[in-house]
């Protein structure tokens, strides 16, 4: 079997498929994107593309190594994200060549289904009680929110009350089991991250993500020595070399790489088994499109320290599109007192519909993140 041509589509809400064609009729899918920066990420596979076409697209391993290594320069989100989605199609490939799922080939699976979160925004004023209620009855056992709006370095207690009447709401609408995770979003510093962290600490959330960013992680030990709460980040963290020194420092409970972000199913596959032998719990981070959680899905079945998962269904940058729009069999995702089944089917477990993607492709998309000033300017 050999690759004959690869295929990107840049499709809405804000997502990046790619399609490899093999000579045997054979095709994979995967998902190359890195979040407002779809179009560099396509041009990076284009780029990569030279060195794969004519290639056995079998030899996974191989071909993770060369695109990584070979290049010279290395890493980053945008090389890693582009190699992120070739290396899901290239297992999609392999998996449906076989007709198994990718977990048969990582081993098989250690579970039939893996719990899952939705997301109800939160970093502005609103009625997060009746947001999470919404979710409740969709089926979800636990939502994540923005903890606050963008917050000065030094910022007032008026700020923190208004995340802590947010959270309380939840609570007193829901009840102490449901979950609850915080998104700090990067927007909170050092010392305002210390006071947010302290004054959750009641609320017994199922974790703080990214109370500072991960440039930041010597603050890390302080931010922890402040509250019990689970400490999550790495979404912006791409490799296993960028894992390492978070793990080695021991102030994190939760590793939450992007499986489209962080090299795909093979380097993802390896950060989960190091964040296991820090005893560090994975749950991988997926704001993303059907054929990224499909992936995700994949590595859930076979990681043992996986505990939750995040997915799109709804989120609010979901505007025209969503979630299911673009598979054929859209039971494949359903969700079920707060969980999502593995999917059992060849390759990644989905059938795209490829005629919704190459018309949405002609619609495209230039997704930008927002730009926020503080009231100073």
């Amino acid at each position: 079997m050999k690759i004959t041509s690869i295929e990107t589509f840049i499709v809405p809400p804000r997502w990046c498929f790619v399609k490899i064609n093999t000579d045997e009729g054979i095709c994979g899918w995967g998902e190359p994107v890195l979040e407002g920066r779809a179009q560099t990420v396509a041009a990076c596979v284009d780029e990569m593309s030279d060195y794969l076409i004519g290639k056995d697209p079998t030899f996974i391993q191989d071909h993770w190594t060369v695109m990584y290594r070979a290049g010279f320069y290395r890493g980053g989100g945008i090389h890693m994200s582009a190699i992120a989605g070739i290396d899901q199609a290239l297992w999609d490939i392999k998996g449906k060549a076989l007709g198994v799922p990718v977990h048969a080939l990582l081993g098989g699976q250690q579970r039939d289904k893996i719990r899952v979160y939705s997301w109800i925004g939160g970093d502005r004023p609103g009625d997060t009680a009746r947001m999470a209620r919404e979710c409740a009855d969709r089926g979800f056992t636990a939502v994540k929110m923005n903890g606050t709006e963008e917050l000065q370095i030094i910022d007032t207690y008026d700020k923190v009350d208004q995340v802590l009447e947010r959270v309380q709401a939840i609570r007193d609408e829901m009840g102490q089991d449901f979950g609850i995770g915080i998104d700090f979003h990067g927007r909170v510093h050092r010392p305002m991250a210390k006071v947010l962290t302290k004054e959750l600490e009641p609320f017994r959330l199922m974790f703080i993500e990214e109370p500072v960013l991960s440039e930041h992680v010597e603050a890390l030990k302080e931010i922890a020595n402040h509250c019990s709460t689970p400490i999550a980040l790495g979404e912006r963290l791409y490799s296993r070399w960028d894992f390492k020194t978070i793990l080695q420092q021991g102030y994190v409970d939760i590793i939450q790489p992007d499986p489209s972000h962080s090299g795909g199913i093979t380097e993802t596959f390896k950060i989960a088994a190091m964040a296991e032998a820090h005893d560090v719990a994975v749950a991988l981070h997926c704001p993303l499109g059907p054929i990224a959680l499909a992936a995700n899905l994949q590595l859930d079945a076979v990681c043992y320290n996986a505990f939750i998962q995040e997915q799109s269904l709804g989120i609010h940058y979901n505007q025209g599109s969503d979630l299911l729009d673009y598979i054929v069999d859209r039971s494949v995702f359903e969700y079920k007192d707060g969980f999502v089944a593995i999917p059992q089917g060849p390759g990644l477990g989905i059938e795209v519909n490829e005629e919704k993607v190459r018309r949405a492709a002609t619609e495209g998309h230039r997704w930008r993140n927002p730009v926020w000033r503080h009231a100073d300017g």
